[in-house]
């Protein structure tokens, strides 16, 4: 029995799924300090369900936590970024595109010191240990306990990275150290930036986990547990502290897993309605399809993997004006209080669902009085919004599937321009804790491979044989693995037929990884 849970600004989700029957589930209000709002969940689904918390075997959490701190500037440490360049790389030093707000809560410091690559694998110039242990006791000074460290083309070549941690942690023992070759891709600057969001995050990785543990503890709840990735699967506890920043948008991949579980539909569009916005994306083979493009996180400019979704500012809160047009600002938390069905003032796209007949709950008598025009205006603005998001999301002419998840997916009728068929799941208002619930283990192999030195043949064998390989090390049932995802690039400035090559592997969740009944 897995214990899936996803932990909102708004609300905590959680459900119980033993095989692929849905035993309970449950929404309560996010707490301030996470855990007690986690405790109410598990309390509440546990009951729902009848079952005794020692019969949970795993529990799968997804989080905004990180993401939040991040755009919020909250919580975020002191980072120092050292990169390995010199001579070369000294035009654009790091930080350099950060708002200036965030580099003030991270009191911005960098290094430039030796080091590097060419495009072709060879050394700009040697690694200096030395100045690292200069820039070691600076560190020590200034109270830095956060790293990030990025190399020219690290993931071509990622020694030095490597070694200049090696170097680093020598001087200083308890530092925490990012490299850039771990996260990030092709592209120094986007790389280096998603480094230092890791880095910032450090300190509040451990003491999110660490709530979350206090919250099972409280429970009795021996069982592991785990944290969803943005690409839809899981990492162990331990890793969370390492790597943060994975993450990130794993809620509207958790909402598209599930949608793509409930609905038995591998291959379609998922609208997920919330309460603030509609996150529109694509499933391939049951998976979100991975964003090409560098991502903004913040206001800074990243590369790591993250999934291709469209955010419109439409949602169960989002305002009405009083020409009908719908959001892009909500009320949010506040809807159960201004909302006009709830004893409320105020408009919103939860009032005019009920006002049209597409949800009943509420005080429906509070709508009387509604003008016409305007709930007519504002069921055709949220209609536009949603089939222009939908337009820009397809990859083909055709229709296509659509899957309607979350709490907000009232807002919509039975069609949609564009929807070869509109399906809406059993328990889809909790389909982001049901994808936590039934994430897989994955393993990710991103390596740039000549072909006129490996073959094309003997380097995809490889690369699919160590993504296995990473799978079956993080907890995946070597029997269950396979390979879901492969990305072939090349490269057309390196030399000796330089490709990069992208394979990602998933299986299931092991046996002895699942605590025992």
């Amino acid at each position: 029995m897995r214990l899936g849970i996803d932990v909102g600004g708004t609300n905590t989700d959680a459900v119980l799924v033993s095989g692929s029957n849905i035993l309970g589930s449950t929404k309560q209000p996010t707490s301030e300090d996470i855990s007690s709002g986690v405790i109410a969940a598990i309390e509440a689904v546990v009951a729902e369900a009848a079952v005794s918390f020692a019969d949970i075997q795993a529990v799968m959490i997804g989080t905004t936590q990180f993401t939040n701190a991040f755009v919020e500037r909250k919580r975020l440490d002191k980072v120092a970024a050292i990169r390995l360049c010199l001579p070369a790389s000294r035009s654009l030093p790091p930080f350099a595109d950060w708002p200036q707000d965030l580099l003030d809560t991270v009191d911005a410091k960098y290094y430039l010191t030796a080091g590097g690559y060419e495009y072709d694998g060879s050394e700009i110039s040697p690694l200096d240990s030395a100045d690292l242990q200069r820039i070691a006791q600076e560190l020590i000074q200034q109270g830095v306990k956060s790293v990030a460290i990025s190399s020219v083309f690290a993931p071509v070549q990622n020694n030095m990275e490597r070694q200049a941690a090696e170097v680093l942690l020598d001087s200083i023992p308890d530092l925490s150290v990012t490299l850039s070759s771990d996260i990030g891709r092709l592209g120094l600057l986007e790389r280096e930036n998603a480094a230092i969001m890791n880095a910032s995050l450090a300190s509040h990785a451990k003491l999110v986990v660490a709530s979350f543990e206090h919250a099972l503890k409280e429970l009795g709840i021996h069982a592991p547990f785990y944290l969803t990735q943005n690409d839809g699967t899981l990492m162990q506890a331990e890793q969370v502290a390492r790597f943060p920043i994975l993450t990130f948008s794993s809620g509207p991949t958790n909402s598209m897993r599930g949608a793509a579980w409930l609905s038995g539909v591998s291959d379609a569009l998922v609208i997920d309605i919330g309460g603030t916005t509609s996150d529109i994306g694509a499933l391939l083979n049951g998976y979100p399809r991975e964003s090409s493009v560098s991502a903004d996180i913040g206001g800074v400019q990243t590369n790591f993997r993250m999934p291709d979704v469209l955010a419109i500012g439409v949602g169960g809160g989002s305002l009405v004006d009083a020409d009908g047009k719908v959001g892009p600002r909500s009320v949010g938390h506040e809807l159960l209080t201004k909302a006009m069905i709830f004893g409320g003032e105020v408009l919103t796209a939860s009032d005019v669902a009920v006002a049209a007949g597409r949800a009943n709950f509420g005080k429906t008598e509070a709508l009387a009085n509604i003008d016409q025009q305007q709930l007519n205006n504002a069921i055709g603005s949220i209609q536009k919004q949603i089939e222009d998001g939908v337009d820009r999301m397809k990859t083909q002419a055709g229709a296509m599937p659509v899957i309607l998840v979350g709490g907000g997916s009232i807002l919509l009728g039975e069609e949609l321009d564009g929807a070869e068929e509109i399906i809406r799941p059993p328990h889809y208002s909790v389909a982001n804790a049901v994808g936590a619930a039934i994430a897989q283990v994955g393993g990710e192999v991103d390596q740039v491979y000549a072909y006129a030195e490996t073959p094309r043949e003997e380097a995809l064998a490889d690369a699919k044989a160590r993504a296995k390989a990473d799978a079956i090390s993080a907890g995946a049932n070597e029997e269950s693995v396979s390979i879901i995802d492969i990305e072939e690039v090349p490269l057309a400035y390196l030399p000796n037929g330089a490709v990069r090559l992208r394979v990602k592997a998933v299986g299931d969740l092991s046996e002895h990884q699942l605590g025992e009944i």
